[in-house]
Order: structure tokens, then C-alpha cells, then sequence
């Protein structure tokens, strides 16, 4: 750990997969801050790869993927420093968290981390409720002092030492459109299911009950209606995904009965 105003090192880390549309403005906005960049692929098969490869001070590595736990924390662990800034493809650093960030190298690193608050855009504009306006990660730590959780989706670094957040934003830009974020949500479902099917059961009426309510609990509850047209396909995608892993969770208990 780093203290007393001793400037801290900082390596940024992003596991990627056919991120060409996105790794270009994610690798601008940590080049101010980052001292080494470590990108691991699992074998993209559009441009991320030539567009990391042409960036000066990018190190560009393929490994096998398994879920996002193993390969966040194998990206870690290929950092050149301890204090490490763990970022998706999708997401991108303001100003204003760039130099909080560059503030915080010239004092000194401390405890176990910093959260960083994170801001998503979709349907072309920032959503200010649906949940999201609390949305804090775990994104700025000393990886020496702590380790991702064994997940295979929904993964988060765990330390026991304090953290703090940050007041400058990440942005985050996870769907290109409807079409993209409907296959995200096949994709993590399926992911769900199989890394549940062992220790969790799900009943019919529980499938049959899980889409209304949380489309209610987004919509209503967590005020998506006040974001407009976003809120209410945002609410809509987040019923539809809490049904499908449900139905798909109960479909693998079913098949190993």
C-alpha cells in the first residue's frame, strides 16, 4: 500500500471480446491516468486486437475465457503494479474522474480501494433513475489486498481493508441497440442458469410472477417513468432478462431431474 504522499503507479486492466466498436474510446480515456495498460482478449475475431496493437504502451494478451471471475482476476494478476483500475471495454473515464484519478497517484494510494460511480447512457441518453443513479463499483483497488469472486457472472473484487468513492463518473455504453442488448441478455441468462442449476431451485410460479413484478419495481419503484421513452424499454429489457433467467434455470432443473 502506498501512503504519505508517495506517488502511486497505476495499471488499467480490460478483459475484451470483439470490442472494435468500443476499445478505442475506453484505451483515450485512461491513457492520462494509467501508467500500464494489460488488455486480455479471448480471441476477438473483428479489429480489437490491430486496434490495441497499434496503441503505444497497450499489452495485448490472449487467454482462453472460462467466466468473467477467472478472467478478471488472470488480467490482474499480468498488472505491473499493485494499485490496478479494472475497466470494461464499454466504459469510458470523464475528465473530472481523470483528474480526481491523477490527484489521487500524486498524494498516495491508500486503504483497500475506491468506488467508482458509475453512469449508464442508453437509447442515446443518460439515465438519471431506473435504479442506476446509486450505481457504485468496486473498480480502483490494490489488487495485492484482495481477489475477484469465483463468478461466472455478476463478479466483483473482494477486499477486508476500507474503501472509499470517488465523485467523478464512469460511463458506461453497454448496448449498441435493441438488437445488441437482446443478445446480451440470451447470453448472461444462459450463463446464469448454468452456474445455478446446482444450488438453486425455481418453481413455476415463480417464473410466472418474476417478470410483472420487476418490470413494476423498475418502472414505478425505481422511477424509470421519470427517464422517458429509456425508462420505460429500460424497465421492459430488465423484466424480460429476470424472466428469462428464471425460465432458464427451471428448464436445466428440469432436464436434471
Amino acid at each position: 500500500m502506498n501512503g504519505g504522499g508517495i506517488m502511486t503507479k497505476l495499471s488499467a486492466v480490460i478483459i475484451t471480446r470483439n470490442e472494435e466498436l468500443n476499445i478505442g474510446r475506453c484505451l483515450d480515456s485512461l491513457s492520462p491516468v494509467a501508467d500500464d495498460i494489460v488488455v486480455v482478449d479471448s480471441f476477438s475475431t473483428d479489429r480489437t486486437r490491430e486496434i490495441c496493437m497499434a496503441r503505444e504502451g497497450v499489452r495485448f494478451i490472449e487467454h482462453t475465457f472460462v467466466d468473467y471471475g477467472k478472467q478478471k482476476q488472470f488480467a490482474i494478476e499480468q498488472a505491473e503494479h499493485s494499485w490496478v483500475l479494472s475497466i470494461d471495454a464499454d466504459e469510458y473515464l470523464t475528465p473530472g474522474l481523470q483528474a480526481e484519478i491523477a490527484k489521487l497517484k500524486e498524494q498516495g494510494m491508500q486503504g483497500g480501494g475506491y468506488m467508482l460511480r458509475r453512469r449508464t447512457i442508453y437509447q442515446g441518453r443518460e439515465l438519471h433513475f431506473c435504479g442506476m443513479r446509486s450505481e457504485r463499483h468496486l473498480r480502483l483497488f490494490d489488487r495485492t489486498c484482495g481477489s475477484f469472486s469465483d463468478a461466472a457472472v455478476h463478479e466483483k473484487f473482494q477486499t477486508k481493508l476500507p474503501v472509499s468513492t470517488l465523485r467523478g463518473k464512469l460511463m458506461h455504453l453497454p448496448y449498441r441497440d435493441l438488437q445488441h442488448h437482446l443478445q446480451k441478455i440470451d447470453y448472461y441468462t444462459t450463463l446464469y442458469a448454468d452456474s445455478h442449476a446446482a444450488k438453486r431451485r425455481v418453481s413455476a410460479l415463480a417464473v410466472f410472477m418474476r417478470s410483472p413484478l420487476r418490470f413494476l419495481t423498475i418502472y414505478i419503484v425505481k422511477l424509470a417513468i421519470l427517464d422517458g421513452y429509456a425508462g420505460f424499454v429500460w424497465a421492459s429489457m430488465g423484466a424480460w432478462y429476470s424472466w428469462l433467467k428464471l425460465a432458464k434455470l427451471r428448464e436445466v432443473n428440469k432436464k436434471t431431474d
